[in-house]
């Protein structure tokens, strides 16, 4: 194989690669959607996105919280919100060398948690400084569904 026919093949196999996470990120995002409506469109009021662009930025918060939660505590969150998994599925891949929640399970202390999540938005073609519009959208979520306590649990990894 010439160095030249080589190169291209590596662009074939990466350009399939990215296309084929694209369209894995949208249908998660859109199976997101639809796992936990509710939710996805109260995001998607409060921070003007589409709703897989919510359901994306709201699985970015939650890898936060799941990220500094003790896993018994992140159930509890979890629970309380329907297609949890799903929502986690929709974060950005890509963002750090992790994929999303990957990097945001390594980042330490909240100002860092949220500027991963700062980047998983800005990945999703939203700005930044929607994470606190978003956030206290989740916790509300997450209070009514879950109670009190479990919403505070999310408050006091997400503020």
């Amino acid at each position: 194989m010439t160095r030249q026919s080589c190169l291209g093949f590596m662009c074939l196999v990466i350009s399939v690669a990215f296309t084929t996470n694209g369209r894995a990120q949208i249908g998660a995002a859109s199976a997101a959607a639809k796992a936990s409506p509710e939710l996805v469109g109260a995001v998607s009021k409060e921070i003007g996105a589409s709703p897989d662009q919510a359901a994306g930025a709201a699985g970015a918060l939650f890898g936060v919280a799941k990220s500094r939660l003790k896993p018994e505590e992140f159930s509890q969150v979890s629970s309380a919100v329907p297609g949890m998994d799903s929502l986690l599925s929709a974060a950005p891949t890509g963002v750090g060398s992790a994929g999303a929640a990957g990097a945001l399970s390594q980042l330490g202390g909240s100002a860092s948690g949220l500027a991963g999540a700062a980047a998983a938005f800005t990945k999703l073609g939203l700005k930044p400084e929607l994470v606190a519009k978003a956030v206290p959208v989740l916790i509300s979520f997450v209070t009514k569904s879950g109670g009190a306590n479990v919403g505070s649990l999310l408050a006091s990894v997400l503020k």
